[in-house]
């Protein structure tokens, strides 16, 4: 939830079930696979090559065995290095972002899992592709974060910048309230879980009995998120919470743990230093974005090339 990119929004390939469908015809025929690059000690096949060139146009996107080559190259330099430094996103969070893709295109896991091995993609290719896309950037931030970090004199210039004045920002202290639901369940209780959730909105009695009144409830979590900034908060619930008053509860959204909504404990202007970092840095962000990829991304990626010994057969 928090801080969790949105696949989604991060993979902006197969945008309609009818896209996926299009390319079941041209799926690649399965041949012996031979090594076709080492890097490192880690071995890139001409079967992987051909899912990834299936994959590309799946994605309707230009490039063949050459483009293929490279980006399995470079996922197989990210793959190492999140791993060497414990940034990976788990197995269940990767799962999730599949699902949810599934879910948006209008598909069951299965029809995906379909699809994708008649397109000759695989949902494990497919899988991979997700995993680094979610954690390179945890990489990316825990490489270079701290040194993005603005120091005193910095937020002084910047507050200058402003007029002398701290930015204003809204500080939230919020409660998430998850109605689980199993995963093996999901397709049958989901709606009635729904319900239930959308009910118990009205009896919410507050965030410091919130525990209580979960135990008259079965299978209801209860989680501090603590505190927030409006600018930290995620994309996906920040249109409801503002939308809540203090001391009220978010609407309803179904996500991979069940269908959860947000309880505001409490709600406020600050204008700490915290805060004037965190929205100064949210408009570095912004503007990042406006211009395209981080480029601490490229860089960081140039220096893992540097080291690599890739070896073409």
């Amino acid at each position: 939830m928090g801080g969790k990119m949105s696949i989604l929004r991060t993979l902006s390939v197969l945008a309609l079930a009818g896209t996926l469908s299009v390319a079941i015809c041209s799926g690649a025929q399965a041949t012996a696979s031979t090594v076709k690059v080492t890097v490192n000690n880690t071995v890139i096949t001409s079967g992987d090559i051909a899912k990834r060139v299936a994959f590309l146009r799946l994605q309707r996107q230009k490039g063949g065995n050459d483009e293929a080559k490279k980006q399995l190259v470079d996922e197989v330099l990210k793959r190492a290095e999140i791993a060497r430094i414990g940034q990976s996103v788990s197995t269940q969070e990767v799962d999730a972002a599949y699902a949810r893709f599934a879910s948006g295109n209008k598909l069951s896991t299965e029809q995906l899992g379909k699809i994708l091995d008649q397109a000759g993609v695989g949902s494990e290719h497919f899988k991979q592709f997700i995993a680094v896309q979610m954690s390179w950037p945890r990489a990316v931030n825990f490489r270079y974060g701290s040194s993005n970090r603005l120091q005193g004199a910095d937020l002084v210039k910047r507050m200058m910048e402003g007029g002398g004045q701290k930015p204003v920002t809204t500080e939230y202290f919020l409660q998430q309230v998850i109605f689980v639901i199993p995963e093996k369940k999901r397709g049958a209780i989901t709606a009635k879980r729904q319900a239930e959730a959308n009910a118990s909105r009205a009896q919410f009695p507050g965030c410091e009995t919130s525990k209580v009144f979960a135990a008259n409830y079965r299978d209801v979590s209860i989680r501090s998120l603590g505190r927030m900034l409006a600018q930290q908060l995620p994309d996906e619930w920040k249109p409801l919470i503002e939308k809540a008053g203090e001391n009220g509860t978010t609407g309803t959204r179904v996500t991979e743990k069940g269908v959860e909504y947000l309880a505001i404990c409490k709600k406020r202007e600050v204008n700490d230093d915290t805060a004037a970092e965190i929205v100064f840095r949210a408009e570095d962000i912004g503007k990042k974005k406006a211009g395209g990829e981080d480029p601490n991304s490229e860089k960081y990626l140039e220096e893992l090339r540097k080291k690599a010994q890739i070896v073409n057969k």
